[in-house]
């Protein structure tokens, strides 16, 4: 696992939103996986900006989204397919038609999460996948206690996630109890993974996910057993880091890339 440390959170934004470039410069038919929530916001305004000013294209890309409400209708504003539409996909050339999304009004939730597992290894597997982590070190809507090994399957949010979500309905009682999540075994299937974290009130989720044991209780952790796992964190979010020096020390002693 590599772990950067950026200044604040425009600069990891950045930083992340150039390895995302960086493999569609190399593959532009890359696999990426979505994610939403606030931290990934900068990255994907960054993206929009490479985008629209230094031509990145995404005319070739498909996507999956790591999860969804249930029972949110796709023009809710606070469902999943509301946020990547006005954040991210009506401001690119990503096709309509490669965007997946999990549906969460579907009416037979177990056949819709085997469908969206083909549909992955259909497209060839998820090359490049964008994770954010809640304060209790879930990733998707993998909450503590989820299997390491889990697929994409219907889950029951906890207490902590609802009440952190909370901010973003008018009531605590309308935040949904459920969601339509990839497991954490799926997004393990992706060949590099990507978790961006901000803020202090991350840094011990962090600190867990990067130096505590390889648990169910913090799904997170599972990003220790992927050979190619890379963290961005902002100076907030490293403060409960010990290793932070060696980190520093790696990501400094990197050797530059060759120019073209």
């Amino acid at each position: 696992m590599e772990v950067i440390v950026q200044r604040d959170y425009e600069q990891m934004s950045r930083a992340a939103a150039q390895i995302v470039a960086e493999l569609l410069n190399t593959k532009p038919s890359a696999v990426l996986g979505m994610a939403t929530g606030s931290t990934p916001l900068g990255l994907y305004q960054e993206l929009v900006r490479l985008h629209k000013r230094e031509q990145l294209d995404f005319s070739r890309v498909t996507t999956f989204n790591l999860d969804e409400y249930v029972g949110l209708q796709m023009n809710h504003p606070q469902s999943y397919h509301f946020f990547m539409h006005e954040h991210f996909f009506r401001h690119v050339n990503i096709p309509p038609h490669n965007i997946n999304i999990p549906s969460g009004t579907t009416s037979n939730y177990p056949a819709f999460c085997e469908w969206y597992e083909k549909r992955i290894a259909d497209c060839g597997g998820i090359d490049l996948q964008i994770l954010g982590i809640g304060t209790d070190g879930h990733i998707a809507f993998n909450e503590p206690t989820s299997s390491l090994s889990s697929r994409t399957r219907l889950k029951t949010l906890s207490k902590q996630t609802i009440d952190d979500n909370a901010r973003f309905f008018d009531r605590r009682e309308d935040v949904p109890v459920y969601a339509i999540t990839m497991g954490v075994g799926t997004i393990l299937d992706a060949r590099k993974l990507l978790l961006v974290a901000s803020g202090e009130a991350k840094a011990k989720a962090v600190a867990q996910a990067v130096e505590g044991p390889v648990t169910s209780m913090v799904t997170a952790s599972a990003l220790q057993l992927h050979r190619d796992a890379i963290v961005i964190v902002d100076e907030a979010a490293a403060g409960g880091l010990t290793m932070r020096d060696y980190y520093e020390f790696i990501y400094e002693a990197k050797p530059a890339a060759p120019r073209a």
